[in-house]
């Protein structure tokens, strides 16, 4: 009876989920790749015909440099956000698993406030009359404010604060189920602290380096409003030019075919995380 109850259960959220992802993930992406390809028309926003314009404008040497730029912060965003994300991780990992829970819920409590909030809160606390420049200026450590708001730096701040996290989690995953009798067989056979964690933790690690670099590297590089607040028109990312090309230049092609290529990169990221998933899977089997 259970058995034939659980049937069409199954059946509905087969098809919930089927349709959920025809809907609302591969028809709206069909629908960018349509537009790519199509003709921009200042009245219409598309028309025919059909035509690869919008993937060479992407060469012109003015995107390409913009590209490059925005390829450039997501990047140093992401080593930013690994070289406090590993130790972090791995700290977390180490402590009581009461502790641990505590320590989770402070890390994810800043996503219970909307990320453009914090983004103007770290505006506050970067501007001239700021909260550092404030405590600096009376401390007497400075004689007058230091520019920090505006800057590419400021950017890079505000990318590592909002995607610290993304990175955090899926290295405290890794850290979380690595077997301690590795470790210690490591040191056993001889090996320094320094030689097990380049050849026995960094490669265990590893998926959950390349999970956290998937998810830091691609939203750095679409989080537009971060410049917008933070790094002002010198310091644009790949998001600020397809917000551009959508809502200002009206460039629909040319827009689709910018986040083509992000979603193209993504899926790069997600088949090297795969496959560095098998190699390590194949290699513990053996």
């Amino acid at each position: 009876m259970s058995s034939i109850r659980q049937q069409p259960f199954g059946a509905a959220v087969l098809v919930l989920v089927w349709g959920w992802l025809l809907f609302l993930v591969l028809a709206p992406n069909l629908l960018v790749v349509g537009a790519s390809v199509m003709t921009r028309d200042p009245g219409s926003f598309l028309s025919l015909p059909l035509n690869l314009d919008a993937y060479r404008q992407l060469m012109d040497p003015l995107y390409l440099d913009v590209f490059l730029h925005s390829l450039y912060m997501a990047a140093v965003t992401t080593l930013a956000c690994l070289l406090i994300g590993y130790p972090f991780a791995w700290a977390l990992s180490k402590v009581e698993k009461r502790r641990q829970l505590l320590l989770i819920f402070f890390l994810i409590v800043p996503f219970w406030t909307n990320s453009l909030v914090r983004t103007y809160a770290l505006k506050l606390i970067l501007a001239t009359n700021g909260l550092i420049n404030s405590a600096l200026l009376s401390l007497g450590w400075i004689d007058e404010p230091v520019r920090m708001l505006y800057t590419e730096g400021a950017v890079i701040i505000g990318l590592v604060y909002l995607l610290l996290p993304f990175m955090i989690l899926p290295l405290y995953s890794v850290f979380d189920d690595l077997r301690e009798e590795l470790v210690m067989a490591s040191h056993d056979l001889g090996a320094g602290r320094f030689a097990t964690f380049l050849h026995v933790i960094v490669p265990l690690t590893l998926p959950g380096v390349l999970a956290g670099v998937m998810l830091v590297l691609l939203p750095a590089m679409g989080l537009f409003f971060v410049p917008d607040i933070l790094g002002g028109s010198r310091n644009l990312l790949v998001g600020n030019v397809i917000k551009n090309q959508f809502l200002d230049a009206r460039n629909w092609p040319f827009g689709a075919a910018a986040s083509i290529v992000l979603t193209l990169t993504m899926a790069v990221l997600m088949l090297a995380h795969r496959i560095s998933k098998q190699r390590i899977g194949e290699e513990g089997s053996a």
